[in-house]
């Protein structure tokens, strides 16, 4: 199905919008290699063919786990990918890498399984799960940013986020079907400043009471203008029913913009009270703040020679 290209000199492009790109999709930087293996293990399916029904059986078998395996590692790449990413993030709930070395290593265990060579297959599969540890690597096992954070809080902040994140891929699929690449990309803009919130909440989930109408009522108001708009255009490629939607993104942009900013500017004031407080209460301790010590003059001949060669105002003050 050809999509329509929009271009710097396309009717409707503004060029105050071109020079703000929308922000790179998340991608692991291994995210290409499961596919390889899958191509890898097509011999186990085409040679299935050739073989009595149990040989076929266990080809086929083969074939499907590490296929299985494959799709289960791609996951547990994006899954990490997304944890990399962000500053406050829980470990994955599934250890996807760990389950795709396990299924990788059945799938090529039964591939070499042969009647009376059981142990060299198992061989085979554990040296195929080594394998598959080393060129994937093992999932995140630890939460991080975590550490004071109220986890019932955290919960609360996760599950609104998810439900904004819902909105925002519902936005995404009703401008997919206009088959206009500007807008796809302008929604993913968009998407990527909502993105910015969710990372302030996620960081400070004490800020979900704050945040909590702009991540729900509007982001599903947003949801909501971008399917009728979607459906409306679709049928009229009426430009003023575009620019009016444009308009409509841009406003919302700027608002969830700047209560971010006003998130982060809350959090330096906070900082700001903790850092007074306590040193108010140092100074009530009688604690204060001592001046850094002095160097010590170098003492051999040795270090003075050095000293007056790089500090040679110091000899002539003398």
């Amino acid at each position: 199905m050809a999509k329509r290209f929009g271009g710097r000199f396309s009717p409707g492009m503004q060029q105050g919008n071109l020079n703000q790109a929308a922000p790179a999709p998340i991608r692991h930087r291994l995210a290409g290699r499961p596919k390889y293996v899958t191509i890898a293990a097509v011999p186990f399916l085409f040679g299935a063919f050739f073989q009595d029904p149990a040989g076929m059986a266990a080809s086929l078998a083969a074939f499907g786990t590490i296929a299985s395996a494959m799709w289960m590692t791609g996951e547990g790449l994006a899954a990490e990918a997304a944890y990399e990413v962000r500053r406050v993030a829980r470990r994955p709930a599934i250890p996807r890498k760990l389950f795709g070395s396990v299924l990788t290593g059945l799938g090529l265990g039964l591939g070499a399984a042969e009647p009376g060579s059981l142990a060299g297959a198992g061989l085979i599969g554990a040296t195929g799960m080594v394998l598959h540890w080393l060129a994937f690597g093992t999932d995140p096992m630890r939460d991080k940013g975590m550490a004071g954070v109220d986890e019932f809080q955290q919960d609360r902040a996760q599950k609104m986020i998810e439900e904004g994140e819902a909105h925002l891929a519902q936005m995404r699929d009703a401008i997919r079907r206009i088959g206009d690449r500007w807008l796809e990309a302008r929604v993913d803009r968009f998407a990527g400043t909502v993105e910015e919130l969710f990372d302030r909440v996620r960081s400070n989930p004490g800020d979900l009471s704050a945040a909590r109408r702009y991540m729900g009522v509007y982001l599903m108001g947003a949801r909501d203008a971008t399917v009728k708009f979607a459906d409306l255009y679709r049928r009229t490629q009426d430009p003023e029913t575009r620019a009016s939607y444009e308009t409509f993104l841009n406003d919302l942009e700027k608002d969830f913009s700047a209560k971010s900013q006003h998130l982060l500017e809350g959090d330096r004031a906070d900082l700001d009270i903790e850092i007074s407080v306590l040193r108010d209460r140092l100074a009530r301790e009688g604690v204060r703040a001592s001046e850094p010590a002095a160097l010590e003059a170098p003492r051999t001949e040795t270090a003075r020679f050095l000293d007056g060669l790089l500090n040679p105002d110091r000899d002539k003050a003398r």
